[in-house]
């Protein structure tokens, strides 16, 4: 069977295989979902070296700021603001190519160029999201949102 990825995509890939491996192992076992959620931050960081990694977790009607990796971020953003509370509101990942171009987009740091968020869902409802920014445009790709969604799912597999 011909293996149609590019070099690139297939390298991709394998380091999602490898981290999501580890993010299995780190967490077994743990309970408190700070403690886990800061390890996957950190995983996450040090396997792809983006500008910011990090969750914003569901406090009364607001995203607040949960453990991140990165230079300085947002406290609060309201339901439907910015990417983080458009995924919150919609429920979906989304990909931003370049954050110039998104309606609304919060600007926590100048540096960042791109974004990804993944919605987390604790029994049904969403919890919080994780959201990764780079300071490059376009870098998340469909595999970026395949993978991080199933390191969600471990995460969420996890929440109490």
């Amino acid at each position: 069977m011909h293996d149609f990825n590019t070099p690139r995509e297939s390298d991709l890939e394998k380091k999602y295989i490898n981290l999501e491996c580890q993010i299995k192992s780190l967490i077994i076992g743990e309970q408190n979902s700070t403690a886990i959620l800061a390890n996957v931050a950190a995983a996450i960081s040090q396997t792809f070296n983006w500008l910011w990694v990090g969750f914003y977790l569901i406090e009364d009607s607001e995203l607040v700021l949960g453990p991140f990796q990165g230079p300085v971020a947002c406290f609060r953003i309201k339901k439907g603001e910015g990417v983080c509370g458009t995924s919150w509101k919609e429920g979906k990942t989304i990909i931003v190519k370049d954050v110039e171009k998104f309606p609304g987009h919060i600007a926590c740091s100048s540096f960042s160029k791109s974004e990804i968020v993944v919605p987390i869902f604790n029994k049904k409802k969403i919890y919080g999201v994780l959201d990764i920014d780079s300071d490059k445009l376009n870098s998340f790709s469909e595999i970026d949102k395949k993978y991080l969604e199933k390191i969600v799912s471990v995460i969420e597999n996890n929440l109490m």
